[in-house]
């Protein structure tokens, strides 16, 4: 079957909510990475009601770095987790949430990332959540695919280590230009799903969505990839 998975940085919900519903709600996601989620005043509820708005709910557990793993109708939770990575001094606190999810037998094992500016801290972090999403996987068959902001470009050493454990989806299977930062004028490719190698990326690129709302959603543009798995 065919599931889509996405990852979208939502920019703290400083924009225009009514807009990044439209815009998530048009992306038909059946599991979505995002970065930048509330984590302060209310931010359990205010998480839930933009789920439920787009027809999503919230899968993963804890606000640590301000990921989390929004999930569709179409696919179970099986097992969720959330992880503080190594704490870096002088920098934000960096997470990584992680949904176990099935449907219709096939299993995938998720991880929403956020990278940091700094570059040792890119590097520690993205080896660190490729070995924790491994070890979810592995525990429960599944497939591994994270999905994240990761703050860099492709020609650089997070970017590169990620593509050399997992398969850039939008390199095996582009749809569009690919780029997602800034939303208004992208000019870069710094968000981005990896998926594991055996699994049959069918495309990835942006949202078909109006550029009036993709630019007042958020600073980011999603990304969204559909991955042929199981049978």
């Amino acid at each position: 079957m065919t599931i889509r998975v996405a990852t979208y940085n939502l920019h703290g919900l400083r924009d225009d909510v009514s807009a990044l519903t439209r815009v998530i709600t048009a992306m038909r996601a059946d599991v979505l990475c995002v970065q930048e989620a509330p984590r302060f005043v209310r931010w359990r509820a205010r998480r839930r009601a933009l789920a439920a708005a787009a027809g999503l709910r919230p899968a993963t557990p804890g606000r640590v770095g301000g990921v989390a793993v929004l999930t569709g109708p179409r696919v179970s939770v099986l097992h969720a987790e959330s992880h503080a990575l190594r704490a870096f001094f002088g920098l934000e606190r960096r997470g990584l949430a992680i949904a176990v999810v099935e449907a219709e037998g096939a299993r995938l094992a998720v991880g929403s990332l956020h990278l940091d500016l700094n570059d040792p801290a890119r590097v520690h972090h993205a080896a660190e959540a490729v070995a924790l999403v491994e070890r979810a996987a592995t525990g429960l068959d599944a497939t591994m695919v994270l999905g994240g902001d990761i703050n860099e470009q492709d020609h650089q050493p997070a970017w590169r280590y990620l593509a050399g454990r997992l398969a850039d989806c939008y390199a095996v299977a582009p749809k569009g230009d690919g780029l997602t930062f800034p939303a208004r004028r992208p000019s870069a490719r710094i968000d981005g799903v990896f998926a594991a190698r055996d699994t049959r990326v069918v495309s990835c690129g942006g949202v078909d969505a109006p550029m009036a709302d993709l630019g007042a959603a958020s600073d980011h543009l999603p990304v969204i990839a559909e991955l042929r798995v199981g049978l």
